[in-house]
Parts: structure tokens; C-alpha cells; sequence
């Protein structure tokens, strides 16, 4: 497998906080991850661990570590048995079932765990810390199935699979290929670790998927605002529609950020500065003319979204957690994922709505009824072969059916609270499952944006080739020739799904660069 080539400084983890770009950064293999060698931050990690030994050789009781585990907290395990209660943890709980995290996803989970471990709370070895380091470094990641979790405990069930692959069992990505851990680890020279006292509830007992997918989907969602935002540009565009309705002292008596910002990026992108006493068309369909306001939610959303997810990213959140300090064990309930669960909620239905703004603009685009002037489908045929083709018909169809499938998934995950574990978790966050559905949202955004980009690209030349139409904006024509590098005009009818593929791939990975971006 060839890796992007990396920058030069390292990303090193000591404790102090990340951000979500950092997150992003290593789990796309920009940035390699070190443990920092400062010796404080070394110490603060022993203490906890020598602390925890101190209190178990002193009787001490710790939940989960001289007893069971959950509704079995009352239940004392013998002192002989301890050192075998973290693998029973990791056992019991392999049962995920569904699709597995793909290798981004992957990465993002051992690193987020791992900027858990390193504030120093949790009572592990720095041992542990250099192997979960180690799985970044070798890109050994474990196959983490994507179902079993209800946000609250933790992300018991996925994050078992993290603490088996560490002890040699279940399965690894190795560089791309799936293979046993024990044979990754062992080609290596790397015995399987045996997880301490407290260390099985430190990895798994914590927001460590649910945190990482919702990274994932916040930068994704912050693209598509952009992105958008230019597809809006295009379509106006390409309808010949209105450019004033996004003048700047119109927006400046509805003063959302966000939305002024949407509107503004509009007004560079279609040269309209400013609004003439008459304007050509007075008022555009809402698909265009409300834009701002759509796209604006998202953009207005993005800073406490993040927030949210810098705060649980930079938390240690399993239980309990361990004061050497102070000389206490604490026992909380940080494993709880409300703040992910409500960002993941509320993010998948700001995208949804990104979606159904783009496929509202599509059907204007292809209806000659309402496209002003051009050809029916955006068929580019020639007039001879107009009949027999059909253009974007059918895109369009399919358009409508990812935004009919991604505002069906915009139910709130989090309401669903199950009382689960005889009643210990009676009350959960769901937050998994949110964040889950928000990647499945954000799938089906990107699909409707392709269509749409294709197509109002193809909408913007035909109306260039118009007797009475001015030039086009030059960043929208510049922007047309970049993705006519990637995708031809649509002449005859052709399948159109490797284009459309295509184009997903390319917003998947950021490919083109907007505004402030």
C-alpha cells in the first residue's frame, strides 16, 4: 500500500490538547504519532498505575478491578483471579456484528483512545500507550465491527476488538490486507500484551468510536457547506437567476454568521457586489434564493459542533478514573456520550437539508419548464439527436432517491435511550448509532452533490453557448475547467455512475479547495 508522504514534525502526544485537524491529519497518514519522551509527562502516567498497585495490595476496592463488571459491581473477584479480569472484559464483549470500520475510521478510533490514556487519569502503564502507538505506526489496525454499541459504558463491544488486537487475538488490517493479530504481531517481533489491572476498562469503558466517526463527519459535513455553496453559484448560474438576492445589506438584517458568510462566498463567485436599483429576475425559486439560509445552519453549527467534539476528544472518559494526586479513585460516568450523541443528531440533519437544497436545484436544472432557455435534461445532444437522448433524467431520479433515503435517517438516534445490562445502563446516549448514521447521511449528501455538480456544470455551458448570455464569473469558470479534468460534458447518453463515483471520490477526499478553505 503506497502512504501519502508525511510532513516532517511529528504529531506528539503528551497530554495536551488536539485538535480535529490533528485527528484527521494522522488518521490520512499526514502525520506520524509519538509518545512525548518528557519525563513529567512519563511520571504522571506511572503514578496512577502505582497508585492503583499500592491500593490493590492494600485491599483497596476498585470497581473493575477487584470486582465484576456492571449490574456485577457488588460481586468481589478473588485477588488470584484479578490479572485475568481484563481479558474476560474483552472476551465477553466480542460480539459486534455489521459492517467493519474502514482504515480511516480505524485509525481514528486507536488514536482517540489513546489521547484518552494520556491525560493521565486512567491508572495504565505506559507500556499500553507505546503499543497503541505502535498500531499507528505500523498501520496495524484492529477489524472493529461497526453494531454493538449504545453509548453510554462506553463503546464496550467495538472497543474490545482494540483490546484483544493488542493481546494477539481477532483480526487486524495489516497494511491493507486482513489477517490474524497474532500473526501481524508475531511476524514483527511483538509478543502479545497482557492488559493489567484496570487496563481492559481503560480502553474499552470510554467515547472512543463515536468521538472518532464524529471528527470523520465533521469534516466531511464542513466540506459539503462549501462545496454547496459553489454547486449554488453554478446553478444560479447556469438558470440564469438572480444574483442580488444575496446582497450584502439584505443579509446584514438577519445577522447569522454563517448564513452572511454562505452569502457572501455567493457574491464573490457570481461578481454581484452589490444590488442594482431593478434587478433582472425580482425572485428566484427557494432553492437558489434561500441557499444562504440552508447552507448557512451548517456553517453556523460548525463552531459549537466542534466544540463539542474538541471537549470529548481531549477528555479522559472511562471509569473510574484515578487521582494519584489526591490519593482517590473516582467514579463517574464519563463514558456517557451525550454531547457526541447531540452533534451527530443535529449535524446529520443539517446535511440532509444540504442534500435536498441540491436536488431542488437539479430539477430546476433539467426542467424546461423552469431552466430558462435550456435544453430539457441538460441534454447536450445535438438537436438531430435530441429525441433519442435523455440527459440527466435519470441522475435526477436518482438524486431524488438518495435525499428521500438521507432524510429518512435524520431521526434523533439519541431519544432511543434503551435500558440495557439488568439495568446498570438504564440510561444511554446512543451516540454511536448517531454518529453512524451521520456518515451513512453524509454518504448519500455526497452522492446528490455529485449528481448536482454534474449537472450544473453541463447547465453553466450550454448556457455560456446562448445567444444572449454574458460571460461566466471567473471563479466559476475557472472552477468549470478544473472538474472538466475530471469528467467529460455529457453528450450522447452514456452510464453515468463511474463519473458519478468519481466525483464522490473526489469530495470524499477534499479534492477541490473553497474560499477560506
Amino acid at each position: 500500500m503506497t502512504h501519502p508522504a508525511e510532513p516532517t514534525a511529528p504529531l506528539i502526544l503528551d497530554g495536551g490538547a488536539l485538535s480535529l485537524e490533528d485527528v484527521l491529519d494522522v488518521t490520512q497518514r499526514r502525520r506520524r504519532v509519538t509518545l512525548s519522551t518528557a519525563p513529567e509527562f512519563r511520571a504522571r502516567i506511572e503514578r496512577g498505575q502505582r497508585f492503583l498497585a499500592r491500593l490493590l495490595k492494600e485491599d483497596g476496592v476498585v470497581y473493575g478491578v477487584t470486582t465484576g463488571y456492571g449490574d456485577a459491581c457488588t460481586r468481589p473477584v478473588a485477588h488470584q483471579d484479578i490479572d485475568d479480569l481484563p481479558r474476560q472484559l474483552y472476551t465477553f464483549h466480542g460480539c459486534g456484528m455489521g459492517q467493519i470500520l474502514d482504515i480511516e475510521a480505524a485509525r481514528a478510533v486507536v488514536l482517540v483512545r489513546l489521547v484518552s490514556l494520556c491525560q493521565g487519569v486512567s491508572g495504565v502503564s505506559f507500556e499500553l500507550l507505546e503499543r497503541l502507538a505502535w498500531l499507528l505506526e505500523h498501520d496495524v489496525l484492529p477489524v472493529i465491527p461497526e453494531e454493538g454499541s449504545v453509548g453510554a459504558s462506553g463503546d464496550l463491544t467495538p472497543l474490545s476488538y482494540l483490546a484483544a488486537v493488542l493481546c494477539g487475538e481477532r483480526e487486524v488490517i495489516d497494511n491493507g490486507t486482513r489477517r490474524p493479530a497474532s500473526d501481524a504481531l508475531a511476524e514483527r517481533g511483538l509478543a502479545p500484551y497482557r492488559l493489567k489491572p484496570k487496563e481492559g476498562l481503560a480502553l474499552m469503558n470510554g467515547t472512543a468510536v463515536m468521538t472518532a466517526l464524529g471528527c470523520l463527519a465533521f469534516a466531511r459535513c464542513a466540506y459539503l457547506a462549501q462545496l454547496s455553496t459553489r454547486i449554488t453559484a453554478l446553478s444560479v448560474q447556469a438558470l440564469d437567476g438572480n444574483p442580488y438576492h444575496f446582497d450584502a445589506e439584505l443579509f446584514a438584517a438577519k445577522p447569522h454568521p454563517g448564513q452572511q458568510q454562505v452569502a457572501a462566498r455567493l457574491r464573490q463567485d457570481l461578481h454581484a457586489p452589490r444590488t442594482p436599483r431593478n434587478s433582472p429576475r425580482l425572485q428566484d425559486r427557494y432553492s437558489t434564493r434561500c441557499a444562504p439560509h440552508v447552507i448557512g445552519v451548517v456553517e453556523d453549527a460548525l463552531p459549537w459542533w466542534r466544540q463539542f467534539l474538541t471537549n470529548e476528544l481531549n477528555s479522559a472518559n472511562d471509569n473510574p478514573l484515578i487521582d494519584a494526586e489526591a490519593g482517590k479513585v473516582m467514579h463517574g460516568g464519563h463514558f456517557y456520550g451525550g454531547h457526541v450523541a447531540f452533534v451527530m443528531d443535529s449535524l446529520k440533519q443539517a446535511a440532509a437539508n444540504l442534500a435536498d437544497l441540491l436536488d431542488r436545484q437539479l430539477a430546476l436544472l433539467v426542467d424546461s419548464r423552469y431552466n430558462h432557455g435550456l435544453p430539457s435534461n441538460l441534454s447536450g445532444a445535438s438537436a438531430e439527436r435530441l429525441a433519442l437522448n435523455h440527459g440527466y433524467k435519470a441522475v435526477q431520479i436518482g438524486a431524488s432517491a438518495w435525499t428521500a433515503e438521507a432524510l429518512k435517517l435524520t431521526m434523533p438516534a439519541s431519544v432511543f435511550s434503551r435500558s440495557t445490562e439488568c439495568h446498570n445502563q438504564d440510561k444511554v446516549s446512543m451516540g454511536t448509532i448517531a454518529a453512524r448514521d451521520a456518515l451513512r447521511v453524509l454518504t448519500l449528501v455526497e452522492q446528490v452533490a455529485a449528481a448536482t455538480l454534474h449537472a450544473a456544470v453541463q447547465g453553466v455551458e450550454l448556457r455560456s453557448r446562448l445567444n444572449d448570455a454574458g460571460a461566466v464569473p471567473e471563479r466559476l469558470a475557472a472552477f468549470v475547467d478544473s472538474v472538466r479534468r475530471d469528467v467529460a460534458p455529457l453528450a450522447e447518453d452514456r452510464a453515468m455512475d463511474s463519473d458519478l463515483n468519481h466525483l464522490c471520490g473526489l469530495i470524499r477526499r477534499r479534492h477541490w479547495r473553497f474560499y477560506d478553505a
